[in-house]
C-alpha cells in the first residue's frame, strides 16, 4: 500500500470517527476544560459527601428525640451549604448590599 493511500484511508476512517461521535468531536473543537470539569467532579463529590454528613447526623438527632436541635441543625447546615456551595450569589448579594449602604 502506498503512502498517499494510507494517509486516505487514516483520513477517511478519522472523519467516519468523527461522524459516529459528534459530541467528541465538538470538545475537540472546542479545546479541553480540565480545571473546570476537575472543579464540577469534586464539587459534586463534596456535595454528596456534605449530604451523607447532614443525614447521618440528623438521625442521630431523631433516634435521640431532640427535635429542636435537629431544627437549629438543620437550620445551620442549610446556611453553611448556602455560603458554601453559592459563593457567587452571596458575593453579588453582598455588593448589592454594599452598595445600597455606601452609596
Amino acid at each position: 500500500m502506498s503512502p498517499k493511500s494510507r494517509i486516505w484511508l487514516l483520513s477517511l476512517l478519522a472523519i467516519c470517527a468523527l461522524m459516529l461521535f459528534p459530541a467528541a468531536a465538538l470538545a475537540a473543537a472546542t479545546g479541553n476544560n480540565v480545571g473546570q470539569n476537575v472543579a464540577n467532579l469534586l464539587k459534586g463529590y463534596a456535595t454528596e459527601l456534605y449530604g451523607g454528613i447532614v443525614g447521618v447526623v440528623s438521625l442521630m438527632f431523631l433516634v435521640n428525640r431532640r427535635y429542636t436541635e435537629l431544627a437549629v441543625f438543620l437550620f445551620a447546615s442549610i446556611v453553611v451549604a448556602w455560603m458554601v456551595f453559592a459563593s457567587a450569589d452571596i458575593a453579588t448579594a453582598a455588593e448589592a448590599i454594599g452598595k445600597q449602604i455606601f452609596g
